[in-house]
């Protein structure tokens, strides 16, 4: 126990990695304008200091203090009017002004009264803009600089250098130094050193938090620009994840969604191949809900696994919907993901922008930017973000399907009072023409012939109609539709054809027995097709718990002899692809026997909740 808490703090204290947030993100005219404001502070800060000694003269020792001021007026003037006329600032310059910042302050602090008059502000201003332009490092850095500087003159002026210095500058009638020993003593100077560095602490600290803010709001913003209603949802996610690949430097990562109102799953692998995001959608099995979706009893977390004593152990981070460190994940979930998915780091992250879709991210092997729970505060709130813009794609592309579904509708409806009548006008015209006496033999078995084929022209069309009709069917209607169907089956092709169903009230959801209906549609087409059976009998059973639909012919069957479930049947894929599918977005358990020359029998087993 205290092994795994141990684990759980180092990984709470990862070391950065890939500082992705204190980058140099910005653009060059930013930091242009950065520096010209800073230039600007420069100059009123001087000025400032000018009207307080014009207010109290007695704040400095010495007239050069006057000309320091005058000096760093003019310095900050004419850094405004480089920074005009250059198109931009370079790092050179940068760091130039800045270590001028950092001289001036020790100077003008010999020629006043005491560190704690006004003028001490100019070390606060040199700290502030360390922090503005750079970060806490470079904050602290500074101080130490300025303290450095401090402690020299403090040593110069105890050794005895200033008395040259006067003598020369009496020797050529020039005013002299007036410095007071007592504000360098130790005890003060250790004092004011302190003051700076616990100012540069608190400064650099602001600044470094408030950088990372700004970066992730940038991030965030970049990932909201990614979302393309042209690009669909595939493309979208596509570009969203590989964004993130590109953030964390994952090789890899996958990406598992679920609607709800289907229950139809997903799960995509996304990889980085010449910086271009490539998304390959994989079967996920039938158990593919515990090993992606399962519950991890959190929201996000961070693993890292390792093997023990013959076994693989996990330790996490894990945060809640509220962003609170929770227990660790649930380890027989993420037993379960490893061994199809092996990792040694993964950052997991879940999403819901509605009850409609759900899903979950997953990172393989990440180099962090900070710490672990930092990072997964940011995912939570990049998921929030951009899981509304990304939902609204998904709302998009669901009514542009439902917009086709009317199309559709109104396409079936055309064909049925028109190519459909047509058809069947011109067979009858031909079976008349076909019976009259003034027909030779030879033609009328010619005339027979392109009988059959307007038929069965008209049983296909009958056949893509039903698949292009919307099949909106729940519990009640479910029934009464495939007993229409069988009907309809037997009617148009002739094959006896008996519907039987167990009594009691189908108790199933409505995308399970839109699928259901849609099972049986494909299975008599392939009867139709592929059987040459004489017989079909179609069953809606109950036991168990669960309904079972089957379809079983006389027919020829399929090119295997015996019993497949379902594991099998994904593996050797003999099973036709369609139902296959259905089947699996419905959880439902698939069966095929076949006999070949005998017939064959497809049952579809789905529990009942």
């Amino acid at each position: 126990m205290a092994a795994e808490k141990s684990n759980r703090i180092r990984l709470a204290w990862l070391s950065p990695r890939s500082l992705w947030r204190t980058t140099d993100w910005i653009g060059p005219q930013e930091i242009r304008r950065t520096e010209r404001w800073l230039a600007t502070a420069r100059v009123f800060l001087a000025i400032s200091a000018l009207i307080a000694v014009w207010v109290d003269p007695g704040e400095i020792r010495s007239i050069w203090a006057y000309a320091l001021l005058a000096f760093y007026i003019a310095q900050g003037t004419a850094i405004i009017f480089l920074l005009r006329s250059r198109q931009q600032s370079t790092a050179a310059f940068r760091v130039l002004v800045h270590a001028a910042d950092i001289v001036w302050p020790a100077l003008i602090c010999l020629l006043t009264t005491s560190q704690s008059n006004p003028f001490f502000l100019f070390f606060l201003f040199v700290l502030a803009a360390a922090a503005y332009r750079w970060g806490l490092w470079e904050t602290v850095m500074t101080a130490v600089s300025a303290v450095s500087l401090l402690w020299l003159e403090s040593l110069a002026l105890h050794v005895g250098v200033i008395h040259p210095i006067n003598a020369w500058l009496q020797h050529h009638r020039l005013p002299v130094l007036n410095v007071d020993l007592v504000d360098y003593e130790p005890k003060r100077l250790f004092m004011r050193s302190v003051y700076l560095i616990v100012m540069a602490l608190l400064l650099g600290y602001l600044a470094e938090q408030q950088k990372k803010l700004r970066a992730e709001r940038e991030e965030a913003a970049r990932m909201l620009g990614r979302v393309s209603i042209e690009a669909g949802l595939t493309g979208t996610l596509t570009e969203i994840v590989g964004a993130l690949l590109r953030l964390y430097g994952a090789p890899r990562a996958l990406i598992a969604s679920r609607e709800g109102g289907t229950g139809r799953m997903s799960v995509g692998v996304v990889q980085l191949k010449n910086d271009i995001a490539l998304l390959t959608w994989q079967e996920p099995g039938p158990a593919g809900a515990d090993i992606y979706l399962g519950d991890l009893a959190t929201s996000s977390c961070y693993v890292q696994s390792r093997a023990s004593a013959g076994h693989q152990e996990f330790v996490s981070i894990a945060l809640g919907d509220d962003g609170a460190i929770t227990s660790d994940a649930d380890s027989a979930v993420l037993q379960r993901f490893a061994e199809v998915h092996p990792f040694h780091r993964m950052l997991a992250l879940s999403f819901s922008p509605s009850p409609e879709l759900s899903g979950r991210v997953f990172l393989l092997e990440p180099q962090l930017a900070s710490s672990a729970e930092e990072e997964l505060r940011f995912l939570q709130d990049l998921a929030r973000q951009v899981g509304p813009a990304v939902y609204n794609v998904y709302l998009l592309r669901r009514l542009r399907r439902r917009a086709g579904a009317l199309e559709r509708a109104r396409l079936v409806r055309d064909l049925h009072d028109g190519a459909v009548q047509s058809l069947i006008g011109v067979e009858m015209q031909v079976d008349v023409l076909r019976r009259s006496d003034l027909i030779a033999e030879p033609v009328s078995d010619e005339l027979e012939r392109i009988q059959k084929l307007l038929r069965d022209e008209v049983a296909k069309l009958r056949e893509l109609m039903q698949q292009m009709k919307s099949v909106d069917v729940d519990g009640q209607k479910l029934p009464g539709f495939l007993r229409d169907a069988v009907q309809r089956f037997q009617r148009e092709t002739g094959i006896a054809a008996t519907f039987l169903m167990d009594e009691g009230e189908v108790v199933l959801s409505q995308p399970v027995c839109r699928e259901l209906a849609r099972i049986a549609q494909e299975a008599l087409v392939n009867v139709r097709k592929h059987s040459g059976a004489k017989q079909v009998f179609v069953h809606l059973l109950h036991s168990d718990g669960s309904w079972e639909l089957v379809v079983e012919d006389d027919g020829a069957g399929f090119p295997f002899d015996g019993r497949i479930a379902q594991s099998e049947l994904d593996r050797s894929s003999r099973a036709p692809a369609v139902i296959r599918e259905r089947a699996r977005l419905i959880q439902g358990e698939l069966t095929i026997e076949s006999r070949p020359g005998r017939g064959a029998r497809i049952e579809v087993r789905v529990p009942q909740p």
